[in-house]
């Protein structure tokens, strides 16, 4: 048995290019880390960068490899030449020049490995997690690294996909198909996986021949979201009165997010009922996403203005965590943000799955949903009390908001007894469906079913450490 470890216990490393942020990515490895400590497992994590350091995990166990940063220069040059659709005057790039570049990567890339082996030799680990490395392009020198750790290596990985490269059209036209094809994720033996719903199973099993586990997005229904003494006061802390109506989008500003139909769905709002409208505040938590485009935020203040919606972009005073920002003043987390809610609009034309729905029901905060794809495979079928709103789409593109949605948006605000019943079902039926219990019984399961794997790992690990100190 080795140092410090149980006969059924592991040394668990995570890599993400970005960790300790407030990302759907981020918070799911949160969560993953709170239920494998709790089971006896030891954590480290490897990122490109820490928005916040990870809560849990001892400083000296978190360690940064830069180039694996989403925005780290090497990330950028790479995508610059590779992805043509991410440059407005993409460069120019000849066959013979391409193959070098290509070549170029993978060296890099395995340079990348080579400092990660070293930190695993050096802390004893068993196990690696890939946090989406192996699914989005986001890290190409991270994806590269790992997928070499885990078959090359032989290191045990388990790969952890919350969405793929071919669902992002930002990605789709690229320079190498070839190599996304096979790392992005790679179906190797002696590896495993597992993603967050069972349509993304489908997919990865007709296209990989890869039989994934299914551990849907889960939530913290054990200890959610109250009011209490420290977010009592957001509404002050931010300039809201108290009958100010708080319609909250606790998400990134980012296209696939639909905010313009969150946008229209209030502008429909305050002009059905014109006697609430001037109380009613249109909110976004969460930054400019990953997805960089300043263009799409320009053009939902500008539809906000012409539909007479306030909305405040609030995220410069919500974080990971709890504090102060460099003024001094508060910083919220979204939780704090959604338990102060009147409702929230969540309106997404595609999602892996669903964080910040479950967020708000935790919250419980009344909450309007798309019937998104996989919401209806996964979700929609559980018993959740929501206000669904069809996605159907006109000939433009815009979002189908009937009249009765509205209608019920409004009783919803207006009515107590309706929104009390509706979010204390819904969290009871999440609770059952998604909270911590469901994720302790898939986690154990994987460990469960990867155990020999991991332990087979470790021998070889503990035989390569020896072997190159002697």
């Amino acid at each position: 048995m080795e140092k410090g470890v149980g006969q059924d216990t592991f040394r668990i490393c995570f890599i993400s290019g970005k960790l300790g942020d407030v990302d759907g990515v981020s918070l799911e490895v949160d969560k993953w880390i709170s239920v494998l400590r709790e089971s006896g497992h030891e954590i480290f994590t490897i990122a490109g960068r820490y928005a916040k350091p990870v809560q849990n995990v001892p400083g000296e166990n978190q360690f940064v490899v830069p180039e694996i940063d989403f925005s780290s220069a090497e990330q950028k040059s790479y995508e610059t030449q590779l992805f043509p659709y991410l440059s407005k005057r993409p460069p120019l790039i000849m066959e013979e020049e391409l193959e070098s570049l290509r070549q170029k990567l993978m060296a890099h890339g395995r340079d990348v490995a080579n400092q990660m082996y070293e930190i695993i030799q050096d802390r004893d680990i068993d196990v690696l997690v890939g946090q989406n490395t192996n699914a989005m392009p986001m890290t190409l020198l991270g994806g590269i690294a790992v997928y070499l750790l885990a078959t090359e290596m032989r290191v045990a990985t388990i790969f952890h996909h919350h969405d793929f490269w071919w669902e992002r059209s930002r990605f789709s036209d690229n320079n190498i198909e070839d190599l996304l094809n096979d790392i992005m994720p790679p179906s190797d033996l002696g590896t495993e996986h597992v993603v967050i719903s069972s349509y993304a199973a489908h997919i990865l099993e007709s296209i990989k021949r890869v039989k994934p586990h299914i551990i849907n997005n889960c939530e913290d229904f054990d200890d959610p979201p109250v009011l209490d003494d420290y977010n009592r006061d957001f509404r002050k802390e931010l300039g809201y009165g108290e009958d100010d109506i708080l319609i909250v989008q606790p998400t990134r500003i980012v296209p696939r997010k639909r905010i313009e139909d969150s946008v229209s769905l209030v502008g429909k709002f305050q002009e059905r009922y014109p006697d609430l409208a001037p109380r009613v505040r249109f909110i976004i938590s969460l930054y400019q996403g990953d997805e960089r485009d300043a263009s799409y935020v320009k053009s939902i203040m500008g539809m906000a203005e012409r539909l007479n919606v306030r909305i405040d972009l609030i995220s410069a005073r919500v974080a990971s965590v709890r504090g102060t920002d460099g003024e001094g003043r508060k910083l919220y987390t979204n939780r704090d943000v959604l338990v102060n809610a009147d409702l929230v609009t969540y309106l997404p034309v595609w999602e892996g799955f669903g964080n910040a729905l479950l967020e708000a029901i935790a919250a419980r905060a009344p909450v309007m949903t798309t019937t998104y794809l996989v919401y209806k495979t996964d979700i929609m079928g559980v018993g959740l009390r929501t206000i669904e709103v069809r996605d159907d789409y006109d000939r433009f593109g815009r979002l189908i908001i009937p009249d009765e949605v509205v209608e019920k948006m409004h009783r919803v605000l207006t009515d107590g007894e309706l929104r009390r019943e509706m979010v204390e079902t819904s969290f009871a039926v999440a609770n059952r469906h998604f909270g911590y219990d469901k994720l302790r019984e898939k986690l154990s399961e994987v460990m469960e079913s990867y155990g020999d794997e991991i332990r087979a790992s470790r021998k070889r690990l503990h035989k390569s450490k020896k072997d190159f100190y002697v």
